[in-house]
């Protein structure tokens, strides 16, 4: 997917949805902007939820056409709020289970990963992206791939991360099961998923 001016885009948004925009540099170039764009009017709702869409979008790396697709399904979802299904489709997804074990230090860098066939899941070497995790599903990092430089720091980088509830992780052996589905509570969220559906109900 391409993206375009990482910069531009995540000050459009006011989140940093980008790993190069999470510096505190960025944060306080930021902050002194939004003192002078106070002054111009109140946004639309329209406005807020295109935002709050394209918030969620980049956040998980997303094309229009792919990111529509799930609020489709979760829209469809029966027994379950809306926003909680499509938050549990985005979060089951391959490549962002790699990101959040902390296998990879960004999303980009977790999509790279599976792509190139680094990651396994009940002993299938899976290059999808987009593959959806289920409960009872093991995610393996390749013993060969281990050996690569691009996982030279690993260990290092495992020690300061916190796998959500819904895996059970084994950093010694670079391996996950999923244990639960990814429930929301809204605590690191950079989007409010309910406008993100308000905005595809109009």
């Amino acid at each position: 997917m391409k993206i375009g001016p990482k910069y531009k885009i995540a000050r459009r948004l006011k989140a940093p949805v980008f790993e190069k925009t999470q510096t505190q540099k960025y944060v306080l170039s930021e902050a002194k902007k939004t003192k002078v764009e106070k002054r111009r009017g109140a946004m639309s709702d329209y406005g807020r939820q295109l935002i709050e869409k394209q918030k969620a979008r980049y956040t998980y790396l997303l094309s229009e056409r792919q990111f529509s697709k799930y609020v489709a399904e979760a829209m469809n979802r029966k027994g379950m709020k809306n926003a909680d299904a499509l938050y549990e489709n985005l979060e089951r997804r391959l490549d962002n289970a790699i990101f959040r074990l902390g296998y990879a230090p960004s999303r980009p860098m977790a999509r790279q990963l599976v792509s190139h066939g680094h990651i396994q899941v009940n002993g299938v070497r899976v290059t999808r992206p987009s593959y959806q995790m289920k409960i009872n599903d093991k995610i393996k990092i390749r013993e060969l791939s281990l050996a690569k430089p691009l996982f030279a720091k690993l260990d290092e980088r495992l020690q300061g991360i916190n796998a959500p509830i819904w895996f059970k992780s084994d950093t010694a052996k670079k391996e996950a099961d999923i244990v639960s589905l990814p429930k929301r509570d809204g605590a690191d969220m950079l989007f409010d998923l309910n406008s993100v559906l308000e905005f595809y109900s109009r």
